[in-house]
């Protein structure tokens, strides 16, 4: 079975990327902040109002809850208006702020993770606004799930520069005199600096109002914050000149009016610009990609190798590792999942591939549960076959896509369109395979004629269109991988295949059935690892189980298989 071969080379290739992690990702991440806007622009004269803008964002990413207490109005307006500045009150009055705040954050870091969706970090914080931006404060952008390391790898604040706005008045106690303050509208670009933990958006333009069609996601590069930052604050008692307006102050309700007042009066908010969005692209960081590809495929669990893997596909949907680790590893839990259904012990590689791709496409043929059930579907608390069916064949034809000449992707892409029931699909991959392989290459081109075969047979075992052509042009695919055949692994498939289509003839003629099953069971005695169950399993395939159980002729064939009784 050559795809044996190919897939311990490109799995040594896979772990030799994988020993360049660490030095690739070092260097790329330091020229990457080495050209980072913020170091690139310079922006000498900062006024006060924007020095603390950048303070306040700063101090947000640093989870230094007392600064962000010190710079923020909503936080600065209740000592403002009463006498508690103990600093026990205080210590306690910053904590209670900083606790509104990350509650306020809170929405960006709920995982909604389903099947193979997981992304890269696997556990822990995964920063991604789901809704339209506006609907975050400013601070969500900056917060400290993004600034530390862990889990974030930081961002760089730039100055992008400020305007004038009306100016914002509140009152200190309600029916109390209305004062007014100058207001400065400030823009701070964030540059973040790892395409792995940055936050995730949706893409640009991507459907938002059905569920029936998944939204592109994106990695963020960078994006520009406006901040709203008040000043001439201490001339009303407040302990700093400047204060930035992230969340309003929660107040009540206006005496004799009903009405909540709004403190303070702005004109602006400060949140993101949503034109102002820059997402992580392929010609970014291509080694760091590759070095983590590379790096997934060492991971213990299949989670953090997917999330990993996920992560790298939405910054380069066509990342060739990534892609090949995917799918391999995805395949190989589908061809996994079928042991514990079938409850075969087989030691040689070889046959146990045969085994398990032949379980799922007998079960393709008719129940196809575990083939269609997703985890979401299903309502399960884990991923199910299925779950590995659908992420895997969206990565084989991307694959497909960029490198058709990677031929063991088209072996299992076909594999999978078949278990998928995607019929026409499935064969027309069969036969692109076959015609990508010369007749010189007889074990490549056995196995392609064989996975044509079963595409052409499952398609009508399961239309139950018995005058479809198909199965007779399966038989002979099975035939002429026969002649090529030089293993007895592959000489038996391509008897049984035979006897397997002839089921589906208008004109099923048992005894040639009988001939093509008899010449099947003298190759399998040839194949290293067999055993009485294992033969037994193939000629226990439902739909031939039902013909040889009805005709006596078979009887002889049944008998010698049986484990002898008494």
């Amino acid at each position: 079975m050559r795809r044996l071969q190919i897939l311990h080379r490109g799995w040594f290739t896979i772990l030799f990327l994988s020993g360049t992690l660490s030095m690739v990702a070092t260097t790329t991440l330091i020229g990457v902040s080495q050209a980072s806007p913020a170091q690139k622009k310079s922006n000498p004269v900062a006024t006060s109002a924007e020095t603390t803008a950048q303070r306040y964002a700063e101090a947000m990413g640093a989870g230094d809850k007392t600064a962000v207490g010190r710079l923020d109005f909503a936080c600065q307006y209740p000592l403002a208006a009463s006498s508690k500045n103990s600093a026990a009150d205080l210590d306690s009055h910053y904590d209670s702020c900083w606790q509104r705040v990350r509650a306020a954050h809170a929405p960006t870091l709920v995982r909604s993770d389903v099947g193979m969706e997981v992304l890269w970090p696997s556990n822990g914080a995964l920063v991604f606004f789901s809704e339209e931006l506006n609907r975050y404060p400013a601070s969500a952008f900056v917060a400290d799930s993004l600034g530390q390391a862990p889990p974030g790898t930081g961002f760089h604040i730039h100055i992008a520069g400020s305007t004038q706005l009306p100016s914002a008045s509140f009152r200190l106690k309600p029916n109390g005199p209305l004062v007014a303050v100058p207001t400065t509208l400030v823009k701070l670009t964030i540059s973040y600096q790892g395409p792995l933990t940055a936050p995730l958006t949706y893409a640009a333009g991507s459907v938002k109002w059905t569920s029936t069609i998944k939204r592109t996601r994106r990695a963020l590069k960078e994006i520009t914050l406006q901040w709203v930052v008040l000043s001439g604050l201490k001339k009303q008692g407040f302990a700093n000149d400047t204060a930035v307006v992230n969340l309003p102050v929660t107040s009540g309700a206006v005496a004799g009016s009903g009405i909540m007042e709004k403190i303070p009066f702005v004109t602006e908010t400060s949140r993101a610009l949503p034109d102002s969005l820059v997402w992580w692209g392929p010609t970014d960081v291509p080694g760091l990609l590759t070095a983590a590809a590379a790096r997934a495929a060492t991971f213990p669990e299949l989670r953090d190798r997917v999330a990993m893997l996920n992560r790298v596909l939405i910054i380069d949907p066509n990342q060739t590792e990534a892609l090949m680790v995917l799918s391999r590893h995805l395949y190989a839990m589908v061809l996994r999942e079928a042991i514990p259904l079938h409850k075969l012990i087989v030691k040689d590689p070889a046959l146990a591939l045969v085994v398990n791709e032949h379980f799922w496409n007998i079960y393709a043929q008719s129940t196809r549960i575990d083939l269609s059930l997703g985890m979401e579907m299903g309502g399960f608390d884990k991923p199910t076959t299925a779950d590995y069916l659908y992420r895997m064949i969206s990565a084989m034809q991307a694959l497909a896509a960029v490198h058709s000449e990677q031929l063991d992707n088209q072996f299992r892409l076909g594999a999978a369109l078949r278990w998928n029931n995607d019929q026409e699909a499935s064969i027309e991959t069969g036969q692109a395979l076959v015609k990508a392989i010369s007749p010189d290459r007889r074990a490549g081109r056995t196995e392609a004629l064989l996975q044509l075969a079963w595409a052409r047979v499952n398609k009508v075992a399961w239309n139950r269109v018995f005058d479809d052509s198909d199965v007779r042009t399966a038989y002979q695919d099975a035939d002429e991988a026969l002649a090529l055949a030089d293993l007895p692994l592959d000489k038996f498939m391509a008897e049984y295949t035979k006897a397997y289509s002839l089921l589906f003839t208008p004109d099923r003629n048992n005894r040639e059935i009988l001939a093509r099953l008899t010449e099947a069971k003298k190759w399998f005695a040839e194949i290293p690892g067999q055993t009485p169950d294992i033969w037994q399993y193939f000629i226990g395939a439902e739909q031939l189980k039902m013909v040889l159980d009805a005709d006596p002729i078979f009887q002889p064939l049944l008998a010698a298989t049986e484990p002898t009784k008494g």
